[in-house]
C-alpha cells in the first residue's frame, strides 16, 4: 500500500486538475529537445499508470476518475507488477542521453532515477520475504488512515450524490482488505515472521475503538450526518439506509474479523523481542529501512553515534536555558518541573485551539522576512478525531489539493491533555503547519512546473528534514522568546536526535522498549506518554524516524555553505525558495542542487 502505509510529490508543463480529470500530456518548454520530451512522457505515462493501479492516492490529490475504486493493495500480483513497474521505468530512462537534457530536466531525471533505484531494492527476496508477511502495523495500518479518509472530513470528497455512492464501492474494498492481511499474518506466523506482541496488541485497541463506536456513531456513518444541500431528500434516505447497511453488514464484520485474529491466533505466537535484528534477515530489512528512510547508505553505527553526539550538544544548550530560567535544580530535576507543574498543563481542548490559532497569526505576521514563495492552500486547524487520537502523535498534517478545495489541516492532539504542554506548542506548529509541512508540501503541489511524481510524491528525509529545519527558524520568526517556549523546541530537536539512538538501538543493538523510554525520559522533559508512544512508533515502523535529523542536518550544512560564500549578501528567502521550489528531492540530488544555485548566485 504504497500511499496508504504512508501520510501523504523536472519540469513538465502541466495545469492543475479540475476535480475529476486527468493532468493534461506534457508539452514542449522553451529549449526542450527531444530529450527533453521522451522524459515528460516517461514522467506522464507513469504517473497515469499508478494513479489508475492506486485510487486512494489519486482522490488525495483531487483525480476523481477512479473514485469508485479501492484498489487492489495486499495482492501477490500488485507487489509483482510494481516491481516490474520500476523495472521498465528504470529501463526508459535508460534510454534517454541525459547529457542532452536541459538542466532542470537533469535534475528530474536525478530525483526519478534515485528513486526508482532505491524502491526498486526493496522488491529483492530478501526484503519481500519479511516485508510482505507484515502488511498493517498500528502507526501505518490501513486502520490508521482509511477511517478519517472516509469520514466526511477527511480526504473524500463528499459534495455529491456520486461521492456518497462512490465511498460505498470503496468501502467494500476497504474491508475486503483485512482478510488479505489475515492470510499474510498467517504465512508469516507459518515462517516464524511476525510483529512483536506489543505492536499487536496496539492494534487490537484500535479495532476495539473502531468497533465500539457502533452504527450511527461509526466514522463511517458519519457522512450521512453532514449532507450537503445539494444532495436531494429522496438520495438521503437511500444514503443513510445503506450506510448503515454496510456499517453493519460490512465493516463492523471486518473489523470483529481482523480484531478477533489477532486477538486468538496471532498474538499468542507475537514476539517478545521488538527489534529487526531479532529476526532471521532483520538486519538486512533494516539496512535498506535506513537508506529508504534517509536516501543515503548509512549505516546503523555511524547513526548512533551521530545521535549520541546530537543528544550532548542539545543537553548543554537545554542546561543554559534552565539558567536562563532562574531553574536551581539539576536538569533532570528542570524536567520534571516541566511535566509536573500546573501552570504548563492545558485545561481544556478549546484552550489548546486558541492558543494554536495565536500562534499561527504571530507567525504569519512575520513569515515573508523568511519566505518569498508563500503557498495558496489555506490552512486549517483541527483537533485529532477521538477514535485515533490515543495512539497518534502530538501534532500531524493532512496536505490538501492543488486547487485550494481541499485545505491543508494541522491536525493537534488532546489526548491526556495535562501532558499536552504549553511549553511545546511553537515549536509543533513551526514544523507541522508553518512553515513546515504546510508550506514545503502545498508548495510542491501548487507547482505546475513539476512532474507530478515530484509535485505529489517524495521523500521521509526531504520532507521531515525540512520541517525539523523549520523549527530552527523559531528567532526570526518571533518564536520562541522565554527560556520555557525555547526548551520546548530543544525538546523537539532533542527528541529527533534520541531518534538516532533509540530506533538503531532497537533494531540494531538489541535494546528493549524499557530500555528505550527510559533514554528518552532522562533526556528530555517529554511525559512518559508520549516517550511511550515514540518508542512504540519505532518498533512498527523501523527506520522512518531517523530521517528526520539526517535531513535537517543536511539542510543547516548547506544553508553554512552558502552563507560562508556568499556573506553579508545571504538572502533566507533566496536560499528556502532554491530549497523547496522543486519539490521534495533526495538528500545528494539537493546537496547537488543548492551547490549549483550558489556557484550561480552573484
Amino acid at each position: 500500500m504504497r500511499h496508504l502505509a504512508a501520510a501523504a510529490l523536472l519540469l513538465a508543463t502541466v495545469a492543475t486538475p479540475a476535480l475529476g480529470q486527468a493532468l493534461p500530456p506534457p508539452v514542449a518548454l522553451p529549449g526542450d529537445g527531444a530529450e527533453d520530451m521522451k522524459l515528460k512522457r516517461l514522467f506522464y505515462d507513469s504517473d497515469e499508470r499508478d494513479l489508475a493501479l492506486d485510487p486512494i492516492s489519486a482522490i488525495l490529490r483531487g483525480d476523481m476518475r477512479y473514485a469508485d475504486q479501492f484498489g487492489d493493495y495486499l495482492t501477490d500480483s500488485a507487489t509483482a507488477r510494481e516491481q516490474r513497474n520500476l523495472e521498465s521505468d528504470l529501463a526508459a530512462l535508460k534510454a534517454i542521453d541525459r547529457a542532452k537534457l536541459t538542466r532542470v530536466d537533469q535534475l528530474a531525471y536525478d530525483v526519478f532515477r534515485n528513486t526508482a533505484e532505491v524502491n526498486l531494492r526493496g522488491y529483492t527476496p530478501a526484503i519481500q520475504s519479511i516485508q510482505r508477511l507484515l502488511p498493517i502495523n498500528h502507526f501505518g495500518g490501513i486502520q490508521t488512515f482509511y477511517p478519517d479518509f472516509a469520514s466526511g472530513k477527511g480526504g473524500a470528497p463528499f459534495k455529491t450524490v456520486a461521492d456518497y455512492d462512490n465511498n460505498l464501492k470503496r468501502n467494500i474494498g476497504y474491508a475486503a482488505l483485512y482478510d488479505r492481511a489475515i492470510a499474510r499474518f498467517r504465512e508469516g506466523m507459518a515462517r516464524g515472521v511476525v510483529h512483536p506482541r506489543l505492536v499487536v496488541e496496539n492494534m487490537i485497541a484500535q479495532f476495539d475503538a473502531l468497533i465500539a463506536q457502533g452504527v450511527q456513531g461509526s466514522v463511517f456513518y458519519a457522512p450521512v450526518t453532514m449532507f450537503p444541500d445539494t444532495i436531494p431528500a429522496a438520495d438521503r434516505q437511500r444514503l443513510t439506509a445503506a450506510y448503515a447497511a454496510q456499517v453493519r453488514d460490512v465493516i463492523t464484520p471486518a473489523h470483529v474479523r481482523m480484531r478477533d485474529f489477532l486477538k486468538t491466533e496471532y498474538l499468542p505466537k507475537a514476539r517478545a523481542t521488538v527489534g529487526l535484528s531479532a529476526m532471521p534477515g532483520g538486519d538486512a530489512l533494516y539496512a535498506y529501512r535506513i537508506e529508504q528512510n534517509t536516501t543515503l547508505p548509512l549505516k546503523a553505527e555511524d547513526v548512533h553515534q551521530l545521535g549520541l553526539s546530537e543528544v550532548a550538544r542539545i543537553t548543554a544548550a537545554m542546561e543554559q536555558q534552565k539558567t536562563a530560567a532562574g531553574f536551581k535544580g539539576t536538569l533532570p530535576e528542570f524536567f520534571t518541573y516541566l511535566r509536573t507543574e500546573k501552570r504548563f498543563q492545558p485545561t481544556s481542548a478549546d484552550e489548546v485551539r486558541r492558543d494554536y490559532e495565536s500562534i499561527g497569526k504571530r507567525i504569519d505576521a512575520r513569515i515573508r522576512d523568511q519566505f518569498a514563495l508563500i503557498p495558496k492552500t489555506p490552512l486549517e486547524i483541527r483537533p485529532v478525531p477521538d477514535y485515533r487520537a490515543k495512539g497518534d502523535a502530538a501534532g500531524s498534517y493532512q496536505d490538501g489539493t492543488p486547487d485550494g478545495k481541499r485545505p491543508g489541516i494541522f491536525y493537534y492532539n488532546t489526548y491526556d491533555l495535562p501532558s499536552r504542554y504549553t511549553w511545546g506548542m511553537e515549536t509543533l506548529y513551526l514544523h507541522e503547519a508553518v512553515p513546515g509541512h504546510h508550506f514545503q508540501i502545498a508548495l510542491a503541489q501548487e507547482n505546475t512546473a513539476l512532474p507530478a511524481f515530484m509535485r505529489f510524491g517524495g521523500n521521509t528525509a526531504y520532507v521531515e528534514g525540512w520541517a525539523l529545519y523549520a523549527e530552527t527558524l523559531w528567532k526570526p520568526l518571533g518564536m520562541e522568546t522565554d527560556p520555557y517556549q525555547r526548551m520546548g523546541g530543544l525538546n523537539d530537536e532533542m527528541l529527533r536526535a534520541m531518534r538516532l539512538v533509540v530506533d538503531t538501538g532497537i533494531h540494531a543493538k538489541g535494546w528493549s522498549r524499557d530500555q528505550a523510554i527510559a533514554y528518552m525520559l532522562a533526556n528530555s522533559p517529554m511525559p512518559k506518554t508520549d516517550a511511550t508512544a515514540e518508542v512504540e512508533r519505532y518498533i512498527a515502523i523501523p527506520g522512518q524516524a531517523l530521517a528526520y535529523k539526517i535531513g535537517q542536518l543536511t539542510i543547516l550544512k548547506l544553508k553554512a555553505e552558502a552563507q560562508a560564500k556568499q556573506g553579508a549578501a545571504f538572502d533566507p528567502r533566496a536560499f528556502h525558495a532554491a530549497v523547496l521550489d522543486s519539490g521534495a528531492l533526495p538528500m545528494p540530488v539537493l546537496e547537488a542542487k543548492l551547490r549549483g544555485w550558489m556557484a550561480g548566485v552573484k
